[in-house]
């Protein structure tokens, strides 16, 4: 038990110094990845009947997709394009939320993930021009 209490203490500990030695752009990566990560979960839930579970981890979901919104740069075009996007995202969740529709959570799902890998390309092609 007390080992057990110390490895995920450990773990804790590099998490935490894993975000906290990120760049910003390491971090919106990190946030995509913990979106899918609770959308699977959501979609785990519902599939097990477990309405709490995939009402937690919808609005885990949901949380991280506003933090995108209220960070967005506004100064760049694009980031009406961005907010159109997560707005989406955020009716859809509320859906599923509501309807506890896997459904839409997978819809929500291959938007997430397409714009992950869209940030992976991004980080990658700054890395190559720097």
């Amino acid at each position: 038990m007390v080992i057990k209490m110390q490895m995920n203490n450990a773990y804790a500990q590099y998490n935490n110094n894993k975000v906290m030695t990120a760049s910003p752009g390491e971090l919106t990566l990190m946030l995509y990845e913990g979106a899918i990560k609770f959308c699977n979960i959501a979609i785990i839930g519902i599939e097990q009947g477990n309405v709490e579970k995939a009402h937690n981890n919808i609005m885990k979901t949901q949380r991280i997709i506003e933090e995108f919104q209220i960070t967005l740069n506004r100064n760049y075009a694009v980031a009406e394009d961005f907010d159109k996007v997560y707005n989406y995202l955020v009716m859809r969740l509320r859906e599923a939320n509501t309807k506890k529709d896997k459904g839409i959570l997978e819809e929500v799902l291959g938007h997430l993930r397409t714009m992950r890998d869209t940030w992976k390309e991004v980080m990658r092609l700054a890395g190559q021009s720097s």
